[in-house]
């Protein structure tokens, strides 16, 4: 510890490069954590297949590229549209086949032991893997994808990369462009308003009195049902967004890519109180910014170890994660 409080205060804009890196990390791991929260919130199931979920949304965006002939450096003027047309198209591909697991693979174990559909998730996420190693490999109709189904594809570069603070005329190392800010941008309103449509709107309402307990809000005429399959809606179409954007970020996705997302997003869930909108998005950034500082001042091999490490002293403390609530089950 004392060596590395030595290092940044040597380099200070290391440390907040760091920071900064780790803010844009976390905002895109917030936005997947936000699908395991809501989803846990309302009918308490951990939906595993989640993270691949997300990696299929960001194939969906890729071939949507494919579909338009968009490549690196496409002019702005074209680019913007087609973004927009693939943001669309996986968001509404990722909600449908979310409700489509809910009500075939997910209802019918709705009143089974909490382990039946536990088991259920984890199946539906190897098949969902598999459809990406599928899609992956379909270069005959999609040629984007290349000829190797299991290696990384090139996702097109498209965001603008102009230096912000240096554009401004801030002389320092550090690095922040109008990619990282067009993440966090997106990010932060796709947040906002699912946390404004929860607490604000009458379908939030029915979803927050549906979380609370099933069976009184049956008793109050609401479509319990339905208000599930909205809940999975919602988590579907946050998933494509997360997987067009973390493509537009990083340049490259892989069918493995859904697995370690998904890890680190069901650990923001957790830490920050699994059930909870805000706590999904709060710990989605502290997990990116302990990711970004153990990288840059331990080592990326012991990541994994120091951010589960903090989760468990988190939750020691706080078994209810750091916004969410410790409830006695009745007997």
């Amino acid at each position: 510890m004392p060596k590395i409080v030595g290092e940044i205060v040597r380099s200070p804009e290391v440390f907040i490069q760091q920071l900064l890196v780790g803010l844009v990390n976390g905002a895109l791991i917030a936005i997947i954590a936000l699908g395991y929260t809501m989803v846990y919130g309302i009918i308490e199931l951990i939906n595993f297949a989640h993270g691949d979920l997300y990696m299929l949304g960001a194939f969906a965006s890729l071939t949507v590229f494919g579909a338009f002939g968009i490549q690196d450096g496409a002019p702005l003027g074209i680019a913007i549209p087609v973004m927009l047309v693939a943001l669309i198209a996986c968001s509404v591909f990722c909600a449908g086949l979310n409700i489509i697991v809910e009500k075939y693979a997910y209802r019918p174990l709705r009143n089974a032991p909490r382990l039946a559909p536990l088991i259920s998730a984890i199946g539906v996420s190897f098949i969902f893997q598999n459809m990406g190693l599928f899609w992956g490999g379909l270069k005959a109709f999609i040629p984007v994808m290349g000829s190797n189904s299991a290696a990384p594809k090139s996702f097109p570069d498209l965001l603008p990369r102009v230096d912000i603070l240096k554009f401004l005329g801030i002389q320092t190392s550090i690095v922040f462009t109008t990619k990282d800010l067009i993440v966090l941008v997106v990010a932060a309103v796709l947040m906002v308003l699912l946390h404004v449509f929860v607490q604000y709107t009458r379908l939030g309402k029915a979803m927050r009195a549906t979380a609370q307990s099933r069976d009184a809000a049956k008793i109050m005429g609401i479509n319990v049902d339905q208000i599930i399959a909205l809940t999975f809606l919602i988590g579907g179409a946050l998933a494509g967004s997360a997987g067009i954007l973390v493509g537009l970020y990083n340049n490259t996705i892989v069918f493995t890519m859904g697995f370690t997302a998904g890890l680190r997003a069901f650990t923001a869930a957790v830490l920050g109180g699994i059930g909870n909108i805000v706590g999904a998005m709060l710990g989605g950034v502290l997990i990116g910014l302990l990711s970004s500082l153990s990288d840059q001042y331990l080592s990326s091999r012991w990541t994994n170890a120091w951010v589960f490490g903090v989760l468990v002293v988190i939750l020691a403390f706080r078994p209810g994660g750091l916004l969410g609530e410790n409830v006695q089950e009745k007997v």
